[in-house]
C-alpha cells in the first residue's frame, strides 16, 4: 500500500481556514439586512430581496414596519451564527474537529432545508437556487472530514 498525499482540502489546516470562510458567507448579508430597516440605507436589501425573488423588477417593498423587524431580526441571527463559526473555528476547532465540522454543516443544511421550503411556500422558488449556491459555497469541502 503506497502512501496517497492527503489533498489540501482534507486538511484540518484548510478546514479551520474554510470555517471563516462559511461565516463570512453566513454574515454577509446581516449588515445589509440590518440596514434595511432605516428607510435612507435600504437600497441594497430592498435590491438583495429582489434578486431572490427572481425577476428582478423592484416590486419589492421593504418600507412596512413588519417588513423592517424581519430585516432586523434576519440580520441578527445572520452575523450571531456567523461569529459563533468563526470562533468555533478559532477557539474550539483544534479540540474537537470533527464535532465542529458536523455542527456547521448540519446547521448550514438545516438552514438550507428551512429556508427552501419557505421559500416555496412563499411563493419565492426562485431564492432555492440562490440557496443552492450558497450552501455549495459555504459547505465546500468541510462536506467530508479531514484525514489528518
Amino acid at each position: 500500500m503506497t502512501d496517497q498525499p492527503i489533498p489540501r482540502y482534507r486538511t484540518n489546516a484548510f478546514h479551520r481556514t474554510y470555517l471563516k470562510i462559511t461565516a463570512l458567507v453566513i454574515g454577509a448579508f446581516g449588515p445589509i439586512f440590518f440596514l434595511g430597516t432605516m428607510p435612507s440605507t435600504a437600497g441594497p436589501a430592498r435590491w438583495t430581496i429582489d434578486l431572490v425573488s427572481w425577476p428582478l423588477d423592484g416590486a419589492q417593498d421593504v418600507s412596512d414596519p413588519a417588513t423592517r423587524l424581519l430585516l432586523a431580526l434576519t440580520g441578527g441571527f445572520l452575523l450571531g451564527w456567523a461569529v459563533m463559526v468563526w470562533l468555533l473555528s478559532t477557539r474550539l476547532y483544534d479540540q474537537a474537529p470533527e464535532t465542529v465540522r458536523q455542527i456547521v454543516l448540519t446547521g448550514i443544511l438545516v438552514w438550507f432545508i428551512v429556508d427552501s421550503t419557505g421559500s416555496v411556500t412563499s411563493g419565492h422558488a426562485s431564492n432555492v437556487l440562490f440557496n443552492l449556491v450558497f450552501l455549495l459555497v459555504g459547505v465546500g469541502p468541510l462536506w467530508w472530514r479531514a484525514l489528518d
